[in-house]
């Protein structure tokens, strides 16, 4: 949520950054419910100073025994008044939270102006195409040729864009998630964290899905729990509500979750294969830190995801999104997007943000600064470290065999009883 005074003091840049996003926001009732809430204001605090004068001098003749019942009677319409006020007060401040909350982060000044991916600005490239001496498979004919992919019985379970996992690709996927939160807690200093996979609506506005994403969310019925879309949701709130000690920050977290999104909008996209799933597997990376830090720790955290496609040995890009592409809540966000053979395109892996202090003022985490008495909005930010189910796409793909079995990723093998290769009816 951006700051009301930052966007009273500055309209026109905020009609530019919403005009850069591609939002056709209308910040008019904004405008204009602002100058109500503020007139209520002045006008009910200037009656219940009435009030206050007002009771005084009552109690003033009550004491000399004089008459106040013109006065009493006074103070009962002025009462009456204030009540009306009050509710209408209430009623335009509500409203005005929710345009507020409808309102995106404003981009970073690094950030390119376009309108949508073929405006994004490729930063870097790490490795090399696997060169593949006869046609690549996508990755749903290879795990239903290796018996390991079972979309059809996913969908019998539950429903499309579900799947079932066998053998071989249930121990990859394990695998993967248990070298992800290795190599980011032993190696890049993260603190695992295993939260809750349900959160309430306060969660779920601290972060930015509410109110704006509520149809991409599934929601449990007669309850306020919502499934989470991303470990982001739980384990940024963790500290919602909390003043921090400035020397604590950074703090840096991991969590493995399952997620869960609706998809909603994306009819028609991705229908095959893994990508794009009701539920898949995510090592989130989540970080706190003081202002003038947060751009370096967002390389830091870029660079602890990138990690992971390195130890692997897969092909990937980095991209810094537009204003038109970037996501609701973040100030910049950079994209990796790791090469898939057997669809010869890239796909997005992880998503690597700073929302400056978009997330911190709405779920209200401030840390004191030391020797200060004064507290301030941290910054947070958070990544992909990575989508588990999509670097198990990505193995699938980049280390197909001409026989039709997959290589195992020699990082992985300890993780898989030292097997080195994936074959029909189980590993090798």
């Amino acid at each position: 949520m951006l700051d009301v005074k930052f966007v009273r003091d500055n309209m026109e840049l905020v009609r530019r950054m919403l005009g850069n996003r591609q939002s056709k926001l209308d910040l008019e009732p904004l405008i204009k419910l602002d100058e109500t809430r503020r007139r209520l204001l002045v006008d009910v605090e200037e009656k219940k100073h009435r009030r206050n004068v007002a009771s005084e001098e009552i109690a003033r003749l009550k004491k000399e025994k004089q008459d106040g019942s013109s006065l009493v009677e006074e103070m009962k319409e002025l009462g009456q008044e204030i009540k009306s006020i009050d509710l209408h007060l209430g009623q335009v401040e509500q409203e005005f939270m929710e345009f507020l909350l409808a309102i995106p982060n404003v981009p970073h000044d690094s950030v390119p102006v376009g309108s949508d991916e073929k405006d994004n600005r490729e930063v870097r490239k790490w490795g090399e195409k696997p060169v593949l001496d006869f046609e690549p498979k996508p990755h749903w004919e290879i795990g239903e040729s290796l018996g390991i992919l079972d979309f059809e019985r996913g969908a019998k379970i539950a429903g499309a864009r579900f799947t079932l996992y066998w053998g071989a690709a249930s121990a990859l996927e394990r695998a993967l998630f248990c070298f992800m939160l290795d190599v980011h807690t032993r190696r890049h200093g993260y603190t695992e964290v295993l939260p809750p996979f349900l959160v309430n609506s306060s969660s779920m506005k601290g972060t930015g899905q509410l109110p704006k994403f509520k149809d991409e969310l599934f929601k449990l019925e007669g309850w306020d729990y919502w499934l989470i879309p991303t470990a982001e949701v739980p384990v940024t709130n963790i500290h919602s509500g909390e003043i921090l000690d400035e020397a604590v920050l950074p703090l840096s977290y991991t969590a493995y979750t399952p997620c869960f999104r609706s998809e909603a909008g994306s009819h028609g996209k991705d229908t095959r294969g893994l990508i794009r799933q009701h539920q898949f597997h995510k090592v989130e990376l989540v970080k706190f830190t003081r202002p003038e830090d947060s751009y370096d720790q967002l390389e830091i955290l870029l660079g602890n995801a990138e990690t992971i496609l390195r130890e692997l040995g897969i092909h990937y890009r980095v991209v810094l999104l537009c204003t038109g592409d970037m996501g609701f809540s973040s100030a910049k966000t950079y994209d990796i997007e790791v090469w898939l053979p057997g669809q010869n395109t890239y796909r997005e892996i992880s998503s690597c943000s700073n929302f400056e202090d978009f997330q911190a003022r709405r779920a209200n985490i401030r840390f004191r600064q030391k020797g200060r008495n004064r507290t301030q909005l941290v910054h947070t930010l958070n990544g992909s470290g990575l989508a588990v189910g999509r670097t198990l796409v990505a193995i699938l793909e980049n280390f197909q065999q001409k026989d039709g079995t997959v290589a195992i990723p020699e990082v992985l093998r300890p993780y898989m009883g030292n097997m080195k290769v994936i074959q029909r009816g189980g590993m090798s």
